[in-house]
């Protein structure tokens, strides 16, 4: 399943890679094709994953084999009328931009790699995500209930108990977090230099000029603050309302999103695609807002380790972590490796019980916040066995029953729906 899994991922990128050579149609299944050029480009990225040779003809058979199930499993999800809306692919085709950014830092960045502009590269990826959701969501209809049974849970430890290996150690942790906010005096500081920004482009400056010397939006202040045009979904909501709202060559109030503020200009519209450009301030917190945050958490950790408050309590009070605040601070249980780099250097020094003084925590390229970390409980690394390891072991045993069923399903389809490889 893993090597599956790892093709999905890579394929929202085959489109945007230019064809070098003359392609040649591989396999065809029901209505769609697979080219040489695109087996070729999945062989590498997985050789270069798990230092393979690209070149051996048992990998590219692998590969061939896994492109050709998911074609079948897309074929289904196109005869069972498998529906994605537009806002699922909004969502996935923003992920994946995030990813790319991430990835090489900043949207400029990306636009040069790819050689286009950011609209294009979604409009590139767009089709190939739609065509994966439906294939994951025809994957949740037909194993998303499937689970091992206890016998089945057991059998598969014995089965395969000698070749489990060690269980790397792990830790149960929670944590308090608190987010800088900029003080009201450097907020209006802000919108004071925007507004100024907009009334010298109302009273003539070019907005080109000015996006280019001040937008902090790097992707577009190279071109004038141009962001081309965009179709309803992509921008941020507080972004698209004022946008929309807008006549052509109209100039908008200062806009707020999380990103920061905006004075936006529509240049054109049609129907539910709108062309504008922008400039961007993004709002620094200073050093001040940071300080608050800080004393503020170590204020927490005073009355919890010198005054006995309970810190499931303070969490729920104080944590400006939606996700976990609800539960008392608790981020559940997670093997070293899969704790961010700041997060294990806090941890590695406590001792059960103990709790960290405050630490910066990154989630973004532009967001952070400092939290406080309770080392709930620790599990040293250990041979695999029933009684610590069940919960582990369930996933296990339950994967590799979806796995031995979603093998039958792919042999079924293969009777079904008509595929075959070019000689």
């Amino acid at each position: 399943m893993k090597f599956r899994i790892i093709y999905l991922v890579l394929l929202f990128t085959i489109s945007l890679f230019p064809q070098q050579v003359v392609d040649k149609i591989v396999a065809v299944v029901d209505n769609e094709i697979i080219l040489q050029s695109e087996v070729n480009f999945q062989t590498n990225l997985l050789a270069a994953q798990r230092k393979l040779d690209p070149n051996d003809p048992e990998l590219k058979k692998r590969v061939l084999n896994s492109m050709i199930d998911d074609k079948l499993v897309y074929a289904q999800a196109d005869i069972d009328s498998i529906k994605i809306s537009e806002s699922e692919i909004n969502q996935r085709v923003d992920y994946q931009i995030n990813v790319f950014t991430q990835q090489y830092g900043s949207i400029e960045k990306v636009e040069q790699v790819y050689g286009m502009s950011l609209s294009k590269i979604k409009r590139e990826i767009r089709d190939d995500i739609k065509k994966n959701l439906m294939v994951q969501k025809i994957q949740q209809k037909k194993f998303g209930d499937v689970n091992a049974t206890r016998r089945e849970i057991e059998s598969f430890y014995y089965q395969f108990k000698d070749s489990l290996g060690i269980i790397p150690e792990k830790v149960h942790i929670a944590h308090i977090f608190r987010k800088p906010e900029a003080s009201k005096e450097t907020i209006k500081k802000h919108y004071n230099f925007v507004q100024a920004i907009k009334d010298s482009i109302l009273k003539g400056s070019d907005f080109t000029i000015m996006a280019k010397k001040y937008s902090e939006d790097p992707g577009s202040a190279v071109k004038g603050g141009d962001l081309g045009f965009v179709k309803k979904g992509v921008f941020y909501s507080q972004f698209e309302a004022a946008a929309f709202a807008l006549k052509v060559g109209e100039i908008s109030p200062i806009i707020e999103t999380p990103v920061g503020l905006h004075i936006i200009q529509l240049l054109e519209k049609r129907g539910e695609a709108i062309h504008t450009r922008h400039i961007l301030m993004k709002l620094k917190k200073g050093e001040q807002a940071d300080f608050r945050a800080i004393n503020f958490l170590n204020s927490l950790r005073d009355s919890i380790v010198r005054f006995n408050k309970s810190f499931k309590e303070m969490a729920k009070k104080y944590s400006e972590d939606d996700n976990s605040k609800n539960f008392g601070g608790d981020l559940g249980t997670f093997y070293f490796n899969q704790l961010d780099k700041s997060t294990l250097d806090v941890v590695t020094k406590l001792g059960e019980g103990e709790i960290s003084f405050p630490r910066r925590f990154e989630f973004g390229s532009d967001s952070y916040g400092y939290h406080i970390v309770l080392l709930k409980k620790r599990e040293p690394q250990h041979s695999a066995n029933l009684i610590t390891d069940y919960n582990e072991l369930a996933k296990l045993a339950t994967e590799y029953k979806k796995q031995k069923k979603y093998e039958k399903w792919i042999k079924d389809l293969k009777n079904k729906i008509h595929w075959h490889i070019k000689s």
